[in-house]
């Protein structure tokens, strides 16, 4: 039952802050519209909430830093807009999947470049 509350909570958290990026309501010059959140994960008691964003470009840890300074003005927009009675402490991470996966694509054609290499 607790999860699926998370779960929805995270949902509606992630769309208000996609939103909020996207039609730049946070005016850090930091963050831009190149940024995207990948997840939030609520925990069950709702006391925190880890918003993984993924920025295009190398300025992610800007991009961090911008988040990390507005973070006041996000809780209470995100505590207004998504009607909570407590709105969860947000930590924001980098998520670094996408190029972890480009990486491992990258060594798996590696590997079967040199396997077909092999065969000839």
């Amino acid at each position: 039952m607790g999860y699926a509350r998370t779960s929805r909570i995270s949902e509606e958290m992630k769309k208000v802050l996609g939103q909020m990026i996207s039609k730049g309501e946070i005016k850090d010059p930091r963050i831009n519209s190149l940024m995207s959140i990948t997840n939030v994960d609520v925990t069950s008691d709702l006391s925190y909430a880890y918003i993984y964003i993924s920025v295009f470009g190398s300025n992610a840890q800007e991009s961090l830093k911008g988040l990390n300074k507005a973070k006041g003005y996000i809780r209470k927009e995100l505590g207004r807009r998504v009607k909570l009675r407590h709105t969860p402490e947000l930590i924001f991470k980098i998520d670094d999947s996408i190029e972890k996966g480009i990486k491992m694509s990258k060594l798996i054609n590696e590997v079967n470049k040199k396997e077909e290499d092999s065969n000839e």
